[in-house]
């Protein structure tokens, strides 16, 4: 006999903020009445740390801090032990978005190391002899926008052979002169990060020129901390020898779920940075990288 059971949000974007109420459906259909033991709807916000295999066994103390955190949990019966008529039905509930205690909710945030998940649960009790059904239903937390206004700081850099650090033979190095600026480091998490890069002169060719984003995600206690980056997205802006003293635009949008306003607890930390990568022919990578500060206003 077959069923389906399903959470259906009210919100088709699923965001919510801390204090609103999460409400929906859940939906049943089946082809013919249906017994059950109850039916209930868990909701539960999680914070998951995870070593990466670099740090794994360096810190003995670190498999206490990386236990889950948990930010919300709370429990509905949404129905008692009975009967479901064929067809298909609907059943309201509600869910207060409330902390207990002085816990704050983070926003959502899919990372590599750490990861900020908000689910529901139904979960369906049936007889022995049929299977229990459950459904999970991800929703998206967005924390409240900072009140204060974000005054962006323009960032000009001028890269050359001498400003490169981490390199053996300055003395192999071809000549080149590129400049440029990001209009502000400290970024509002909705707009897209823009500037420009001019190449004023190079000795060689040069092959692409991309912007690189990533996390920096921190995991640890007091003993230590570990401390890892990954690359989140990487978008060419230019391909090929580009005209010199062209003014070549940046612009990147920062994804939704992969990013979040820059987050520091005592556990875990969540940064982001920006790199502007220029590829030589020859494959020599120039690297100039940026810190960037995350908000939501």
């Amino acid at each position: 006999m077959s069923v389906t059971l399903d959470i259906r949000l009210k919100r088709a974007n699923k965001v919510y903020h801390e204090g609103e109420v999460v409400a929906g459906v859940i939906l049943l259909v089946c082809k013919e009445a249906l017994q059950h033991h109850g039916i209930s709807l868990s909701m539960e916000g999680l914070v998951n740390l995870q070593l990466s295999s670099k740090s794994v066994g360096v810190f003995e103390a670190f498999y206490n801090s990386v236990k889950p955190i948990q930010l919300i949990s709370s429990n509905i019966e949404v129905a008692k032990a009975g009967k479901v008529p064929a067809g298909k039905t609907e059943i309201p509930f509600e869910f207060p978005l409330i902390t207990k205690g002085n816990k704050v909710l983070y926003e959502t945030y899919h990372g590599v190391f750490v990861n900020i998940q908000y689910t529901l649960r139904c979960d369906m009790k049936r007889s022995l002899l049929a299977k229990d059904l459950s459904r999970n239903c991800e929703f998206i937390v967005h924390c409240q926008p900072q009140k204060a206004k974000v005054v962006p700081t323009p960032v000009n850099f001028t890269i050359t052979p001498d400003t490169l650090q981490n390199i053996r033979e300055r003395s192999s190095l071809p000549k080149f002169l590129i400049r440029g600026h990001l209009d502000a480091t400290n970024c509002v998490i909705s707009q897209p990060l823009t500037g420009e890069v001019v190449v004023e002169n190079s000795d060689v060719a040069i092959k692409s020129i991309e912007l690189q984003l990533v996390r920096v995600e921190t995991c640890g206690c007091a003993e230590g901390y570990a401390r890892d980056a990954t690359e989140i997205q990487n978008i060419q802006i230019a391909e090929g020898d580009v005209c010199h003293g062209l003014a070549i635009p940046i612009y990147m949008v920062f994804p939704r779920l992969f990013t979040c306003p820059t987050l520091e607890t005592t556990n875990f930390k969540v940064e982001f940075e920006v790199n502007i990568v220029i590829v030589l022919h020859d494959d020599h990578l120039i690297t100039e990288n940026f810190p960037l500060k995350l908000c939501r206003v």
